[in-house]
């Protein structure tokens, strides 16, 4: 209920068109999948210190769909990073995990985190 007044609200404020709104939510709909998939890899690869480069991809992934593929990462790592708070994280760990996801945000290549020996298929 609170986001839909949200995105009411803000399209009134900022004078967005129907039609701008609509690509918003589906590049928010491709972004979050594209998230997905990277933590979906990550978890089947299991492969010691890949998650930066996994985190960097799914990032880089997202924000090409355009700003609801920007939104769509921003929200999934902020509840990722919340939620590792409330089970210890480590303060340098989150700040880590931030500089991977701005990494990959930015349009930098996510390569530059690929640990060596992660199998080709990702």
């Amino acid at each position: 209920m609170k986001l839909s007044i949200g995105i009411i609200f803000c399209s009134l404020v900022l004078g967005v068109s129907s039609q701008r709104w609509l690509t918003f939510l589906k590049e928010a709909g491709q972004g979050s999948p594209d998230m997905w998939k990277a933590y979906s890899d990550m978890k089947e690869a299991n492969y010691k210190n890949s998650d930066k480069y996994f985190h960097a991809w799914g990032n880089y992934d997202a924000v090409q769909r355009g700003p609801g593929g920007v939104w769509a990462a921003e929200v999934i790592n902020n509840a990722r990073e919340n939620v590792q708070r409330l089970t210890g994280d480590h303060k340098e760990d989150s700040l880590a995990g931030h500089a991977t996801n701005k990494w990959g945000h930015t349009g930098k290549d996510p390569n530059h985190f690929r640990p060596a020996g992660l199998p080709e298929k990702y």
